[in-house]
């Protein structure tokens, strides 16, 4: 299985309820904070939902 690292780019402030915990569950706090997962059809689900937040890598 492959692994990303996920890297929180912009702010969930005004942002929904179910975003900012999708956000949370991913394991970012901050900007710019980062986590690494292995991807999974959930993670993969998480990615997509929030695209628009994130930048993802491959390793």
């Amino acid at each position: 299985m492959s692994k990303v690292k996920v890297t929180l780019v912009k702010s969930t402030i005004k942002k929904t309820e179910r975003i900012k915990r999708t956000v949370q569950a991913l394991g970012l706090r901050k900007v710019h904070s980062t986590a690494e997962h292995t991807v999974t059809p959930q993670i993969k689900g998480m990615i997509d939902a929030v695209n628009h937040l994130i930048k993802v890598e491959n390793i």
